[in-house]
C-alpha cells in the first residue's frame, strides 16, 4: 500500500502502528540530502588530497583543460617517484635477505669446513694408529717366522724324525686354515659393529662433533685443554661401550605364583650395597628379599625369596642404605616412611608426617643417618635415624613423585614432580631450589644420578631428559619407550639408561645417544595389559633387574 494513501486514511505507522503526528513527518529526499551532506562533510574532514580530488570530480567539479593537463603531469610525476621509492625499498629488503642468507651459508660452511678439517685429523690419526699397531702385530709375529727352518730344513727334519713332508704340509694347512677362522670371526664382528653404527648414525656424527667441540672450547665442559686433546679419544670411548652391546639376554627369571592375580605389580627393586641381595616391593604389601647368586645360579622354574617382611600398605618404594648393609627403608600408600632391619624383619624407625600418600624415599650415599621423603601432599621431607620426627620440611606446592640424593654430596636433593620440573635444593639453603629444569611437558615421575654431575629423569611425556646438575644445562633427550600413565621404572651406570615401557618391554639407552640402543620384550598373556614397572642396574655390570606389572621379574645382561 502506498504510504501516503495509509496516512490519509489513518494517523499511525504502517510497520509499528505507532500513532503519528505532523511534525513527525519528514519527506525521505530532505532526509536523504542532509545525510548526504552529513557523509561529505565526515568525508572530507579525514579524507587524503587523492580523495578530495576524488571527490570533487565525482561532484562535477569545473576544472579547465589547462589544469586537467597540469594535474595529469603531477599525478604521472607522482607516481613516478612512488614507483622508484618503492622499488628501492624492495631491493633494499631483497638486498638484506641475500646479506642475511650468505652470512648464514658462509657460517654454515666454515662449520663445514672446521669439521671437514677435524675429520681429516682424526682419520690421518686413526690410519697412523691402525699402520702401527699391523707393524707393532708383524714384529711381535717376525721372530716366529725366523725361527721356522726352510722347506728343505724342515724335510730334512721330518725325514729324520720319520715324518712325510706331505705331513708336514697338512700341518701347516691346518694352521692357515685356523687363521683364516679367526679372521672370519673378526670379519662378522666388525660388519656387526658397523651395522650398529649406521642404524644411529646420525646420533653418533652429532655425538662425535659435540665431543670435538668441546676439546677445542674447554670452558664448555669446564675441563682443562689437556684433558680434551683433541676429542677423538672420548668419542672412541663412546663408539666403543655403544658398540659393544646389541642385545638383552635372559639370565634368569622369576615368576609371581599367581600370574593372573591383579596385584602383583612391582613397584620397586633396588640391590643392595654389595649386589648380593636385591629386594623387591609393590602393591602385595610385602618387601622380598632375594639372593642374588640363588636366583642366576638356580635352574629351578620358582624361586623363593630369603627373606620376606610384610607390610600394613602397599609400598611404592625401596631404598638400601649404603652404608649400613641390613637396612632398607620404604615409603607406602599411606604416607609412612619405614626403616626395616632385613636380618630379622622387623621395623626399627617408622616417620608418619606425610599427609597423603609418599611416592619414593632415599638413603643419602655419604651419610648412613640422612634419607629424604617425597608425598602427594607436596612435602619434601629430610629425616635423621637419630631422631624420631623430620629434621626438614620443604613445600614443594605440588605432588613430589620421586627424589633422590647427589651421590657425592647429602647436601643436595633432586625433586621430581608434577608441575613438571625438576628442582635441585641444596640443604643448606632449602628457601629456593639452586636450579629447576623445565622441559618435560608432563608429570617428572623420577629423578636418578648417573654421576654426580649427570642427573636423568623420566616423565608421563614419554621422554628421558640428561641434565648437568654442575652448569644447569640440558644435555640430551631420550625418546623411543611409551609412558603416558604409570610408574615405569628408571635406573641409570655410567654409560647407560634403562627404563620400562607400556608395552611391556625394556628399553637401554646409551647416555650419548637419543634413541635406544637395544631392547626386551616380556612375554605376556597380552601386552596390552601390562606394563613394565621397575628396573635397576648391577652397580659397575651389563646386569640388569626388570620387574613388570604381573609380577614377573626376570635378570637381563647386555650382549653382543
Amino acid at each position: 500500500m502506498c504510504i501516503m494513501t495509509h496516512l490519509n486514511i489513518k494517523s499511525n505507522c504502517p510497520c509499528c502502528g505507532a500513532y503519528l503526528t505532523s511534525g513527525q513527518l519528514y519527506p525521505n529526499f530532505l532526509l536523504n540530502k542532509i545525510l548526504r551532506k552529513a557523509s561529505v562533510c565526515q568525508v572530507a574532514s579525514s579524507a587524503s588530497p587523492g580523495e578530495h580530488l576524488r571527490l570533487a570530480l565525482k561532484q562535477g567539479a569545473d576544472i579547465s583543460m589547462k589544469d586537467i593537463d597540469t594535474l595529469l603531469s603531477l599525478l604521472t610525476e607522482k607516481k613516478r617517484k612512488a614507483e622508484r621509492e618503492e622499488a628501492e625499498t624492495n631491493l633494499e629488503v631483497l638486498h638484506d635477505f641475500l646479506q642475511r642468507s650468505r652470512q648464514q651459508k658462509q657460517q654454515e660452511l666454515n662449520e663445514i669446513q672446521t669439521d671437514l678439517q677435524w675429520l681429516k685429523e682424526d682419520i690421518a690419526a686413526v690410519e697412523k694408529q691402525a699402520t702401527s699397531l699391523k707393524k707393532s702385530k708383524e714384529r711381535h709375529a717376525s721372530p716366529v717366522h725366523q725361527k721356522l727352518p726352510s722347506s728343505r730344513c724342515r724335510a730334512k727334519a721330518s725325514e729324520a724324525e720319520g715324518r712325510s713332508p706331505d705331513g708336514e704340509k697338512a700341518r701347516l694347512k691346518r694352521a692357515q686354515t685356523d687363521d683364516e677362522g679367526t679372521s672370519g670371526v673378526r670379519e662378522s664382528e666388525v660388519l656387526s659393529k658397523k651395522r650398529r653404527v649406521l642404524s644411529q648414525f646420525e646420533d653418533l656424527q652429532d655425538c662425535y662433533l659435540q665431543k670435538r667441540k668441546q676439546s677445542q672450547d674447554p670452558s664448555e665442559t669446564g675441563e682443562s685443554l689437556s684433558s680434551h686433546a683433541t676429542g677423538l679419544e672420548d668419542f672412541q670411548a663412546v663408539l666403543n661401550s655403544f658398540t659393544r652391546y646389541s642385545q638383552l639376554r635372559v639370565v634368569a627369571e622369576v615368576r609371581h605364583p599367581d600370574l593372573f592375580q591383579n596385584s602383583n605389580i612391582v613397584s620397586s627393586i633396588e640391590f643392595d650395597r654389595d649386589d648380593e641381595f636385591f629386594a623387591t616391593a609393590g602393591v602385595s604389601r610385602r618387601i622380598k628379599v632375594f639372593e642374588y647368586s640363588a636366583v642366576v645360579n638356580s635352574s629351578a622354574d620358582v624361586h623363593y625369596p630369603a627373606m620376606e617382611i610384610p607390610s600394613r600398605a602397599k609400598l611404592s618404594c625401596l631404598s638400601w642404605n649404603k652404608c649400613i648393609k641390613h637396612h632398607i627403608a620404604s615409603s607406602d600408600y599411606d604416607g609412612s616412611v619405614t626403616i626395616w632391619d632385613v636380618n630379622n624383619a622387623q621395623s626399627i624407625m617408622e616417620y608418619e608426617e606425610h599427609a597423603k600418600r609418599a611416592w619414593s624415599v632415599d638413603f643419602a650415599r655419604t651419610d648412613p643417618n640422612l634419607l629424604v621423603s617425597g608425598s602427594d601432599d607436596g612435602k619434601l621431607k629430610v629425616w635423621s635415624t637419630r631422631q624420631e620426627s623430620s629434621v626438614m620440611g620443604i613445600d614443594m606446592k605440588a605432588n613430589i613423585c620421586c627424589v633422590k640424593f647427589n651421590p657425592s654430596s647429602s647436601n643436595f636433593v633432586a625433586v621430581g614432580s608434577a608441575d613438571h620440573r625438576i628442582h635441585y635444593y641444596d640443604l643448606r639453603s632449602p628457601a629456593s631450589p639452586v636450579h629447576t629444569f623445565s622441559g618435560h611437558q608432563k608429570t617428572v615421575s623420577y629423578v636418578k644420578f648417573i654421576t654426580p654431575e649427570e642427573l636423568v629423569s623420566a616423565s608421563t611425556d614419554s621422554t628421558l631428559r640428561i641434565w648437568n646438575v654442575r652448569t644447569n644445562t640440558p644435555i640430551r633427550t631420550l625418546t623411543g619407550h611409551i609412558n603416558e600413565r604409570n610408574f615405569v621404572g628408571l635406573s641409570g651406570n655410567s654409560d647407560y639408561v634403562t627404563c620400562g615401557s607400556e608395552t611391556n618391554e625394556v628399553f637401554v639407552y646409551h647416555k650419548a645417544i637419543s634413541r635406544p640402543a637395544t631392547r626386551h620384550r616380556f612375554g605376556s598373556l597380552d601386552d596390552s595389559l601390562h606394563f613394565i614397572s621397575a628396573v635397576c642396574w648391577k652397580s659397575d655390570s651389563p646386569t640388569l633387574l626388570a620387574a613388570n606389572s604381573q609380577g614377573t621379574i626376570k635378570v637381563l645382561v647386555m650382549a653382543a
